[in-house]
């Protein structure tokens, strides 16, 4: 299957495994790049080290284009992307931040810049940066998606741009590989489908929860860590969500997850005086990550939190990255001539 996004990218499959946090790992990534389809590392709880060691990593197991992803608002993203640029990784895909000096990186290698967005005016803006392509995120993606549901997100901005669009949130299958292909995307991000993976490294209690969760069992809440997102719906989640962490409490909390990054302690102090509004929102998602860790991590769903997506109804098995693969394609392919017959008929 050609769209402009498997020319532009040099994959088989018009299929990204999304950077999450703790899942998109390099045995992951390399795992959906080696069955076609573009693999890329989550960035976000790694240090400037450990992503060097990860982008090495991914190399030794595929020789496949792969991509990282940097959330540039988040502590240590911005020396995470200079040290992709000087790995000179394939594929760059940032959010929730300003791009154009990674697109300018990129270009000196041939590396290509994939900008993730949820709101026609950030896709304008992320085409006049000079992205390569957008990931379009829609209300039911896991995490951090937007308020507009995919079926109406993607077709809307697919229309404003001229660069590909990737279409997230919702998609897990063949008929929404074809779902999104007919909407003017020209391809599909399968964070939960691939997060449920037997390559993936999701605990497996949380990835067996998945399969019997239907699509309106998750809660989608700015109160979890301060930015809109969806969650697993369970007692724990509920309570997490009911009301804002207090953000003195979020403060303690979030020092965890600057040690995390090697951000100094005088660092996120400082910038609590300069930025108090950044900060504190920084602050309310460092204090997550220790409910984040307890699920995805530990698989303990009574003590921690996980980002899913409504596609967690569809998503019925647990299965290889190249069984999911072979699937996903054959079952659009024969669906796509089903629906030829049916129209011509």
């Amino acid at each position: 299957m050609k769209t402009r996004i498997t020319e532009l990218l040099g994959i088989k499959h018009p299929i990204v495994l999304p950077g999450m946090s703790w899942i998109s790992v390099p045995e992951l990534v390399a795992a959906v790049s080696n069955a076609g389809g573009l693999g890329i590392l989550a960035s976000g709880p790694l240090s400037r080290q450990e992503t060097r060691d990860a982008i090495r990593k991914i190399r030794e197991l595929t020789d496949k284009p792969f991509g990282i992803g940097v959330t540039l608002m988040m502590p240590g993203a911005e020396e995470n992307a200079k040290v992709a640029l000087e790995e000179e990784v394939p594929v760059i895909n940032f959010s929730l931040g300003k791009g154009d000096w990674l697109v300018e990186g990129a270009r000196k290698y041939g590396g290509k810049v994939i900008a993730t967005v949820v709101t026609e005016k950030h896709a304008l803006a992320a085409q006049k940066s000079g992205a390569d392509a957008l990931m379009v995120t829609g209300h039911e993606a896991a995490a951090h998606g937007g308020s507009t549901t995919s079926l109406c997100l993607v077709p809307a901005i697919a229309d404003l741009v001229d660069i590909p669009v990737i279409a997230v949130g919702g998609f897990a299958d063949g008929r929404g590989l074809l779902a999104a292909l007919a909407l003017g995307a020209e391809g599909v991000a399968m964070g939960s489908r691939f997060a449920t993976s037997l390559e993936s490294p999701l605990h497996s209690h949380v990835k067996d929860t998945v399969v019997q969760k239907r699509v309106e069992e998750t809660i989608y809440s700015k109160n979890f860590d301060g930015l809109y997102a969806r969650v697993m719906k369970t007692p724990m989640a509920e309570k997490a969500t009911k009301r804002p962490m207090n953000f003195i409490m979020a403060a303690l909390k979030s020092f965890k997850a600057a040690k995390m990054v090697d951000m100094p302690l005088w660092k996120l102090m400082l910038g609590m005086l300069a930025q108090f509004d950044k900060i504190r929102m920084l602050s309310l998602f460092g204090a997550a990550t220790e409910k984040l860790e307890a699920a995805t991590i530990h698989g303990d769903l009574d003590k921690g939190v996980q980002f899913i997506g409504q596609s967690q109804g569809v998503i019925n098995d647990i299965e290889s990255v190249q069984v999911l693969m072979d699937r996903i394609m054959n079952d659009a392919k024969a669906l796509s001539i089903e629906l030829t017959k049916t129209m011509v008929d």
